[in-house]
């Protein structure tokens, strides 16, 4: 469950097996558990979180997410040395364990089905929604033809309009909005005068 599962620790934190990932790679990321962590943006919280992560002997993270999980990242990663040194004086853990797991290395994926970050061509998760999306238009394209109706659809991406487009251009819709290119005035008039054609 993300960084919940980091603080909450227990049955959250726990070895991957062969067993644990088998038949999944047919299933969305979101398997593993996803979640906005309220407690992990206080220290208190990052501090239960790194106990947790020193109780299991853990110094290496993989950080999937967006803008909120990698900035998450990154704090708990500055603060690990201090967090340590807390646990150390609260008593909740020796010298000899914080030395111990005194560097935590952090990967960060960006995972994000917008396709907002920059430094990287596609993030993990577009392709998937992409992919989903195009399932839906084809499945309501041939409603829309029968009835001969106007659909509208609308897709996930925040303030980004990638998927918007991209899935736009792939299904040859007629009419698209996206955030970067806010409708001017009068478009009303125009969409129906183009659907009109």
């Amino acid at each position: 469950q993300g960084y919940e599962g980091l603080v909450e620790g227990g049955d959250n934190i726990k070895q991957a097996n062969w067993l644990s990932v088998s038949n999944i790679i047919q299933l969305g990321g979101t398997v593993i558990g996803s979640a906005r962590c309220k407690a992990f943006t206080t220290r208190a919280g990052r501090l239960r979180a790194a106990r947790n992560l020193v109780e299991h002997g853990i110094t290496n993270l993989c950080v999937i997410g967006g803008d909120g999980s990698l900035t998450g990242a990154d704090i708990f990663r500055s603060e690990w040395a201090g967090l340590l040194e807390e646990l150390v004086r609260d008593g909740q853990i020796s010298e000899e364990v914080a030395r111990k797991n005194c560097h935590l290395n952090i990967v960060g994926l960006v995972g994000s089905i917008d396709n907002d970050f920059c430094g990287t061509d596609m993030t993990i998760g577009t392709d998937s929604a992409l992919h989903r999306i195009m399932e839906v238009v084809d499945a309501i394209t041939t409603t829309a033809q029968s009835h001969q109706r106007t659909f509208v659809l609308e897709v996930m991406g925040r303030h980004c309009g990638y998927l918007a487009l991209v899935s736009g251009l792939a299904s040859g819709a007629d009419w698209l909005f996206i955030p970067e290119s806010p409708p001017e005035d009068g478009w009303e008039d125009l969409m129906c005068e183009r659907l009109g054609e």
